[in-house]
């Protein structure tokens, strides 16, 4: 079992930066993909980024591709997510998930099985 812990979340400005971090504790060894997923208030969890553990290949949602950078430190079994220019659109619970996706799933909730806590990212002025 993996544990997920994340850390970074607040409140911050449009147009400003935030950065998340998640450390992986326990059974880290058999991690295939680490990821960032979103819960906006009211509406539904969706994908945001996630990296493949072994070669770090990235996959983003079209709605933050080039405005968010996902990453990795695998020594310290983390990653992290550098979001620039936030919008209030980008307000929501951010969690840290861990699985074993095949490609044809890596966007999918139902690909990773391990899930932080969350961390609430809220912008506004």
């Amino acid at each position: 079992q993996v544990q997920l812990v994340e850390n970074g979340g607040g409140l911050v400005q449009p147009g400003g930066s935030l950065r998340l971090s998640c450390a992986a504790s326990g059974s880290a060894s058999g991690i295939g993909a680490m990821g960032w997923f979103r819960q906006p208030p009211g509406k539904e969890r969706e994908f945001v980024a996630t990296l493949r553990w072994n070669g770090g290949h990235t996959y983003y949602a079209d709605s933050v591709k080039g405005r968010f950078s996902i990453s990795r430190d695998r020594s310290l079994s983390a990653i992290y997510l550098q979001m620039n220019n936030l919008t209030p659109e980008d307000t929501a619970v951010y969690y840290c998930a861990s699985g074993r996706p095949i490609l044809s799933t890596i966007r999918l909730q139902s690909a990773y099985a391990n899930w932080g806590q969350g961390t609430q990212v809220t912008v506004s002025s």
